[in-house]
């Protein structure tokens, strides 16, 4: 859903606590005939009755969460952050026993790399046969051997058009001077560089120091004319009429879109992000066999579904979507074409590149 600043350079010196091959967990059955068949709780395990869930904010419905512990009898925990950086600073420093965590998928390559991600058993999730391939195999964990596929989604621009009737297109048509003091954007310096890249021809995770050069003086004139930065609801701004043009993810697109019919949603022409979150387990997991069961849980279609119908992101179940309803699925927001997904890029793990773009972006913030 959300990309995080800085990844954190303690990775590389984080120490793993000791841990083995997790039992393989009760499948459940994903067909369509038996969309809504019980989860069970692993069996014969030695674990305690109880899962501990590190997440996104706004993006479990309590109702998933309450289902799951109902259909398996075991107590869930929740904790939500609101950044990839967040997580992973609580994650390094020890201050949470978590079970699963949704890391966005650079993150997710990130954490492979480092270790410090525990491998799924083979064939302990079978819903994950409902994923659309698009969203399988990919490099940031060839083969999902260590997550699976949670939600998508992208990022565009929203418009009020009573307020604005102009035509906007491209990321620089939302920065002009004349809609200054009118724009929310996602708190977020990647992707505000990301943005920047884009206007320029340059791949997002194309991020040398020449090229950071080049759009520094670009964003020197962009962030000057920002209202409100806010990645966990930049909604919020458009619907009280404190901005006319948004930034923002696709889910909180859709949302605006179903809200009401003057805001606009546009992807913009030079391409943008297509984040992808998933469900991984960290080495530290003290319930690895409850996570593995609720990610199986997590793919079914019937709840993929009550998911997307609380969250409307790009949602990577094919199993679900054939349970929405054909305006869900219209959503632009929700479900960009394929033309569209065709010029939309992933982020990759950039290392200490990270933080020389958190730094130019506070920078320029402060000006």
């Amino acid at each position: 859903m959300k990309t995080t600043h800085t990844l954190i350079a303690a990775l590389a010196a984080f120490a793993l606590a000791g841990c083995g091959k997790a039992p393989e967990p009760k499948p459940t059955d994903s067909s369509k005939d038996s969309v809504t068949e019980p989860s069970t709780a692993p069996t014969g395990s030695t674990e305690s009755r109880k899962l501990n869930i590190f997440c996104w904010s706004e993006y479990i419905p309590q109702s998933v969460i309450d289902q799951f512990s109902k259909e398996t009898g075991l107590a869930v925990s929740v904790e939500n952050y609101a950044s990839n950086e967040e997580m992973l600073a609580k994650l390094l420093a020890g201050g949470g026993s978590y079970d699963i965590i949704q890391p966005s998928e650079y993150v997710v390559g990130a954490l492979v790399k480092e270790g410090l991600l525990r491998p799924l058993d083979p064939g302990s999730v079978p819903n994950l046969k409902n994923v659309d391939p698009k969203f399988l195999n990919m490099s940031f964990d060839p083969g999902n051997k260590f997550s699976v596929p949670f939600m998508a989604g992208t990022v565009g621009i929203v418009i009020n058009t009573e307020v604005v009737p102009e035509e906007i297109k491209t990321f620089s048509d939302v920065f002009q001077d004349k809609y200054k003091g009118n724009i929310v954007v996602l708190d977020d310096a990647r992707e505000i560089v990301s943005w920047g890249l884009l206007s320029m021809g340059v791949p997002v995770n194309d991020v040398s120091d020449e090229n950071l050069a080049k759009v520094k003086p670009l964003l020197a004139k962009w962030l000057p004319l920002i209202k409100v930065y806010d990645s966990d609801s930049p909604k919020t701004a458009l619907l009280n009429g404190d901005v006319a043009i948004g930034v923002v993810w696709g889910g909180e697109g859709a949302i605006l879109l179903n809200e009401n019919k003057k805001f606009k949603w546009v992807i913009p022409a030079e391409g943008t992000h297509l984040f992808i979150d998933s469900l991984a387990i960290p080495k530290t997991a003290k319930h690895p066999e409850n996570a593995q069961a609720f990610m199986n849980f997590i793919l079914r279609p019937d709840i993929s579904k009550q998911i997307s119908d609380a969250f409307p992101y790009l949602n990577p179940n094919l199993a679900a979507r054939e349970l929405l309803t054909p305006e869900q699925r219209a959503n632009s927001a929700s479900f960009p074409s394929d033309a569209e997904l065709a010029k939309m890029q992933t982020f990759e793990d950039i290392g200490q590149q990270a933080t020389k773009i958190d730094e130019i972006v506070t920078s320029l913030k402060v000006q």
